[in-house]
């Protein structure tokens, strides 16, 4: 019996060795490390490439989408040049949150995300920029081209999502949503995130 064509024999690395999609930058992979349903902050271990538990979340907030990250995509010099207000890129793969009618409730999956904005989130001096997209095949989405068409709702909770997740009472919050932006900037961003992907690693 032969293998198929491609064929892994090792599973790939998330970050290095998936495909950053089939049509980027306005059709892209995602790998999802969070669901809505997670209580828990999971990241991939950028050595091994396995999830990894981060930190149980100390507020009572909960991803409002699936969240995880773009392959191949690396957020350096050109991702800080394109916010007026970081220094730098946060030295990450470029984060992105998918929007699907029905409920997933796995992680560690894979899944192609049409592209319909972002947010610009400054995390501590550094631009950690969160892409929206919603799923590829969903037919509830399939007329969103852009954040703008979305419910508000739901871009508010993304906002506040990324507002506070990382909030300890007592403390300054270093966390804020700069602003929210289209699917053109946010293809800009995918490409400069693919860029410095390529500087950094290679293609």
């Amino acid at each position: 019996m032969s293998f198929p064509n491609p064929f892994f024999r090792w599973r790939p690395h998330p970050w290095h060795g998936l495909e950053i999609g089939p049509n980027p930058p306005k059709v892209v992979t995602a790998y999802i490390e969070i669901t809505p349903f997670d209580l828990v902050k999971y990241e991939v271990e950028k050595t091994t490439g396995y999830l990894k538990v981060d930190r149980p979340q100390r507020s009572s907030s909960q991803p409002p989408t699936l969240y995880g990250f773009i392959p191949r995509t690396y957020c350096g010099k050109r991702i800080g040049e394109l916010s007026p207000t970081a220094a730098r890129g946060d030295g990450d793969p470029l984060d992105i949150c998918v929007i699907s009618e029905r409920p997933i409730s796995k992680s560690e999956i894979i899944l192609s995300a049409r592209v319909v904005g972002g947010l610009l989130m400054i995390d501590n001096g550094e631009a950690d920029d969160k892409i929206i997209a919603v799923l590829a095949n969903d037919k509830f989405w399939e007329n969103v081209n852009d954040v703008s068409e979305l419910p508000s709702v739901l871009v508010e909770r993304l906002r506040h999502y990324f507002s506070t997740y990382k909030l300890v009472p007592g403390k300054e919050s270093l966390t804020y949503i700069d602003s929210v932006y289209g699917h053109e900037r946010a293809e800009e961003v995918i490409r400069a995130a693919m860029q410095d992907y390529e500087e950094a690693y290679g293609s």
